[in-house]
């Protein structure tokens, strides 16, 4: 019988991610649950778990993996680092036609390599299997109490990247007194209910939009709100979520009476072209517009957020925004409104959300990929196989030209 064996790749990108797709635990758990199955693990110098922790649990760690048949990343493989003829799992980000990473899909054709990105394994209700969305939530809510405490001067949090891991981002707050800040959270999707879990966490008060916007509190509280909450449509006709997506050309924001009433605000929302942005930069020069941080965890640009001028790092997370200026200025500057946008929240707890994903992976998608691909999930996430983008992805090649 052939060994399938599997590699853990080093990542390419820089700055380096920390995440790893299988922890050393998990590997050992991989070839006892697949008997056939060896996993070995590529060199790293950055990755969470550090190349002794592997071998100790005898995981082979090697450079030189392209022997492998399948090949685990997070993030985009460096195309000088792709084996022709191999199976890669990774999060390609080229199914929106991103210009970055056209080069990238292009070479994945030219090298006959088959892709299966995370982004595209999905259940057949059409939500994603596998992600790191949650921690993204869990991040970039924090992000907002920690600016909180930096704007105002009345505490100081560690950011989530300088804790060990999430109980000690959590025991930060042990003790903590918070403002009566009033927060308002937009998004229903994975990351936004990781921002949930935080604040339930906090023990913060959860209220109703009608609560939200008629009732004065005395301790911190948040609203959630989805997209019939901050959207109407232009002819004042029903709500309908999915006509809202394919024609958001129809649909107008309605968020005005929450930043009115609102000192933060938490972006968690999927966002794509053509919806209008919540507010415009003339609406945030209002006397009545209240919003003072921003934590734009979806960071899209352009997208619904007009501050959002950029995408920050992990290293320099925060940026101020002057409202008459429509320009950045340095974060905490007196009458500014502060941002994160950091594009890769989940670096920051790289442990606790490698051990996150490598559970989805063994539970509900190797077995799909090493023994039998129940309802086509690996099949339907397949954007290219044999040098040819797949039929389900056949839109894209005009990308790859």
């Amino acid at each position: 019988m052939h060994i399938k064996t599997i590699a853990i790749l080093r990542e390419g990108k820089t700055p380096p991610d920390l995440r790893t797709p299988l922890t050393p635990q998990q590997c050992v758990e991989l070839m006892q649950k697949f008997p056939g199955v060896k996993v070995i693990a590529q060199q790293s110098p950055h990755r969470c778990y550090t190349d002794a922790q592997y071998t100790a649990m005898g995981v082979e760690v090697k450079e030189d993996v392209s022997d492998a048949d399948i090949l685990l990343g997070v993030k985009e493989v460096p195309i000088e680092n792709l084996v022709a003829n191999k199976t890669y799992l990774f999060f390609s980000h080229t199914i929106k036609k991103q210009p970055h990473n056209r080069k990238l899909l292009r070479a994945i054709l030219a090298q006959n390599i088959r892709l299966v990105d995370y982004e595209t394994l999905v259940w057949d209700a059409g939500n994603r299997i596998i992600g790191f969305g949650r921690f993204a939530g869990i991040v970039g809510a924090h992000y907002a109490f920690v600016m909180w405490g930096k704007k105002f001067g009345t505490y100081q949090l560690k950011a989530a990247h300088e804790c060990t891991d999430m109980r000690q981002l959590y025991k930060q707050y042990e003790g903590l007194k918070l403002a009566p800040m009033r927060i308002v959270l937009c998004g229903d999707g994975r990351v936004a209910h990781g921002a949930i879990e935080f604040m339930r966490k906090l023990k913060i008060h959860h209220v109703t939009p009608e609560e939200f916007l008629e009732n004065t509190y005395d301790h911190p509280i948040y609203v959630q709100l989805r997209s019939e909450d901050y959207y109407e449509r232009k002819d004042r006709r029903e709500w309908d979520k999915s006509d809202f997506y394919k024609h958001p050309e129809d649909y107008r924001s309605s968020f005005a009476p929450y930043y009115k009433h609102a000192d933060v605000m938490i972006n968690a929302v999927f966002w794509k072209e053509g919806i209008e942005p919540f507010f415009s930069h003339e609406e945030m020069k209002r006397r009545d517009f209240a919003i003072k941080i921003i934590s734009d965890i979806s960071c899209d640009i352009p997208g619904p957020l007009p501050c959002t001028l950029k995408s920050t790092t992990i290293e320099d997370p925060y940026f101020g925004y002057n409202v008459l200026l429509e320009e950045e200025v340095a974060a905490f500057t007196q009458g500014c409104i502060d941002l994160q946008a950091v594009g890769n929240l989940p670096c920051e707890l790289p442990i606790d959300a490698s051990q996150e994903f490598g559970e989805q992976l063994i539970r509900h998608v190797l077995p799909n990929l090493l023994i039998e691909d129940k309802g086509d999930m690996i099949k339907n996430a397949t954007i290219a196989e044999g040098g040819n983008l797949t039929d389900k992805y056949s839109y894209l090649s005009d990308y790859v030209g």
